[in-house]
């Protein structure tokens, strides 16, 4: 990097000690570089001017040409302002200063042409530009481009408003000392259609054109992009090469019979290829870090089991970590059920587990008796320790923190296999970047016989239809979820909450024909469990529940779930509950009910559910709604602290960066030739400055 631009801001002209304290504190701007690399969000034609006639078909900014013709004063004090009638040869409009009016006025004169940006505003049916922005006529149309910065109150008061900062940039890249080193060798800049770097910083802070700003947003996308993905590329090469890990190079009894015998159906074509690159992780040597992605359904965790029982094979345990107590239970209930005549000894430990039956536990473990354990955070504790564990599968892995399970690691000598599981679809974009450095399956098939799951949408008005329609499948023999986002009354929020939900259900459903289970997370574990297990077994016919049942759950025989003000909720979220049904070979159901007002955001999030069962697909919009941050939950890398590239948005750009990276790699893995001597610098820098959050999955 050119040493120049590290320069402390507070030395750049117009800045000064007291401006710079304030750029550090409201936009992180502590260098030049920094400045530099603080990028306009959105640009304005300066070439284009409008008539004041046209201004009612215009959305957005405007520039004219005129003269001012009056000044009118108006109020007293703070409510004091200075009102400008400015017209055209179309017509008239006022310009409006609330702050700075007397300043304004001794600035500005009569009858003399000028040229007016702002945004026209409709007030009290009168057009009006509050502090719009003054130039002279000097005879030359004004080209290009004018750059927008977002910029804060405590900015603005310090004259830093886009205005101001753009000034500074402006002096800034007019210094002889700022100069841009290429990292980008020439034929890889032709390749891949990018201007210089040079061109670019100067192009996206001043262009004049509109292909300006495209090429160089092009061009600083792609690299910070291409840099992204070149640092998690190295990062899983260096990890391959490093992390010794447990061989299973046999398969052997446990497998076999459970595969060729116990297993009551065909896996699907997707679960044997997941399979087929699990096992070839397994037996290579090294440390398997695998991502496994599947829609609800689809069968990830018996994929689970039979790479434990490829452990179990190889004389190892096995572990199976999930977030919530419900969803243990119920990976040991249906494992063990699947384990039945098997010799397998499986284990559950929660945090409900007692006392005498945990210290029996941990001398399975230790003795190797246990061949896998089941169970919450409570694996995690340094009391729980194996005799040889090879294998640890994490359910539902963006609920645990990075620390969290990183211990899993330490219970061995050789850190386990690392299995992750999910069953909230990553959009591949992001797949590609925080994940890039996890090898990734998908199981992108369901089991044969799976219909699909109807989706509505009702009103609160079509309540009473609803509950006719559940009548209707109870009277068939299945059964109903409902689910409310709330467990009390909330003073703020105007939405149904489970309680009242609950009794209104009771009465509309009411005994002997009708039974009601309640499970929400403020139950005591085995009342909750108790309620559960009466729903599974058909003792009850409707289920009233909190998101608890979002995962872990599975009652073939459930065949409607209803979700209560599911403008609640997000896509995600709601993709999930609606997993709950369509188990079995029966017409599933899922109805969003939702009141009558609803966000664009909302409207779209509802029409996609309707529209689509595909996991995936509901994963993009939901990236495109919520942002990448959100949807992961996550702050634990900084991965994602991107300048000027968007994941929601350039999801091309991430695949191009990507397939560039893994091309330079493939021909110049050390990155020795001395043309790619920039990419190398900038990388090594990259790789000491950021943990390594990778290998602990």
């Amino acid at each position: 990097m050119n040493n120049f631009l590290i320069t402390p801001i507070e030395y750049l002209k117009g800045v000064g000690p007291v401006r710079a304290e304030v750029l550090k504190k409201e936009l992180g701007i502590f260098s030049f570089q920094d400045l530099l690399e603080y990028y306009p969000f959105r640009y304005v034609d300066r070439s284009e001017y409008h008539k004041i006639k046209d201004l009612l078909d215009l959305d957005g900014f405007a520039q004219l040409r005129g003269r001012i013709i009056q000044f009118v004063d108006s109020g007293t004090g703070r409510n004091k302002r200075l009102t400008a009638k400015f017209q055209d040869d179309t017509g008239m409009i006022d310009l409006v200063w609330f702050k700075g009016a007397s300043w304004m006025k001794n600035t500005l004169e009569l009858n003399k042409d000028i040229q007016v940006f702002g945004k026209p505003k409709l007030f009290k049916n009168s057009w009006n530009i509050p502090h719009p922005e003054i130039s002279a006529v000097n005879g030359e149309d004004e080209v290009g481009y004018q750059p927008v910065y977002s910029s804060t109150e405590r900015l603005n008061s310090m004259s830093l408003n886009t205005k101001g900062i753009e000034k500074l940039v402006r002096t800034l890249l007019e210094e002889d000392k700022t100069t841009f080193e290429d990292l980008f060798p020439p034929d890889f800049r032709s390749k891949h259609q990018l201007i210089g770097r040079d061109v670019a910083v100067r192009g996206v802070h001043l262009p004049k054109t509109e292909e300006q700003v495209q090429a160089a947003r092009f061009r600083l996308k792609f690299e910070e992009l291409f840099f992204l993905q070149m640092e998690l590329l190295m990062r899983k090469k260096i990890t391959m090469q490093k992390s010794k890990g447990f061989i299973f190079g046999k398969v052997g009894e446990h497998f076999n019979t459970f595969y060729n015998d116990v297993l009551p159906f065909d896996l699907t074509g997707a679960q044997k290829r997941v399979l087929k690159e699990i096992r070839k992780d397994m037996n290579t040597g090294h440390h398997m870090n695998r991502l496994l992605q599947g829609d609800v359904g689809s069968g990830k965790t018996l994929v689970a089991l039979l790479s434990m029982l490829l452990g179990i094979d190889n004389d190892f345990q096995a572990a199976l970590m999930a977030p919530t107590e419900i969803l243990a239970i119920q990976h040991y209930e249906s494992i063990t059920q699947f384990m039945d005549g098997m010799d397998v000894n499986v284990a559950l430990l929660t945090g409900s587990t007692k006392k005498k039956d945990r210290k029996i536990l941990h001398e399975g473990l230790l003795s190797g008796e246990i061949d896998i354990l089941i169970g919450t955070h409570a694996l995690l504790e340094d009391i729980v320790q194996f005799k040889n564990l090879g294998l640890v599968v994490i359910d539902e892995q963006h609920r645990f923190g990075v620390a969290q399970r990183a211990r899993m690691w330490r219970k061995n000598t050789v850190p386990p296999h690392v299995l992750i599981m999910t069953a909230t679809p990553i959009p591949r974009t992001l797949a590609m970047t925080f994940y890039g450095d996890l090898d990734v399956s998908v199981i992108d098939e369901l089991p044969p016989g799976r219909k699909p799951i109807t989706t509505l949408h009702k009103k609160d008005a079509n309540r009473l239809r609803v509950f006719g329609f559940m009548r209707e499948e109870i009277a068939k023999g299945r059964q109903v979820y409902i689910v409310y986002p709330l467990i009390h009354e909330s003073e703020t929020l105007d939405f149904n909450n489970l309680m009242d939900g609950y009794e209104a259900i009771s009465r509309s459903f009411p005994l002997p024909d009708y039974r009601v289970s309640i499970v929400h997370g403020k139950m005591k574990p085995e009342d909750k469990e108790f309620e559960m297990n009466r729903f599974v077994k058909g003792e009850t016919q409707i289920m009233v529940a909190t998101t608890v049942i979002e995962v872990g759950v599975n009652v073939p025989n459930a065949s409607v779930m209803i979700i209560e003000s599911a403008e609640r909720f997000g896509l995600s979220q709601l993709h999930q509950l609606r997993g709950r049904v369509g188990r079995g070979a029966e017409q599933s159901y899922c109805i969003l009910m939702t009141g009558d007002k609803l966000s664009d955001d909302t409207k779209k999030r509802i029409k996609t559910m309707v529209r689509t069962n595909d996991g995936f697909e509901i994963s993009e919009v939901d990236l495109q709604l919520r942002g990448p941050g959100d949807l992961l939950g996550t702050q634990q890398s900084g991965l994602l602290d991107l300048k000027i590239a968007n994941l929601a948005r350039d999801g091309h750009v991430v695949a191009m960066a990507r397939d560039a990276a893994k091309e330079i790699l493939t021909v110049d893995p050390t990155l020795e030739a001395q043309k790619h001597a920039g990419i190398r610098s900038k990388l090594s820098s990259m790789l000491r400055a950021r943990p390594d959050w990778g290998k602990i999955a």
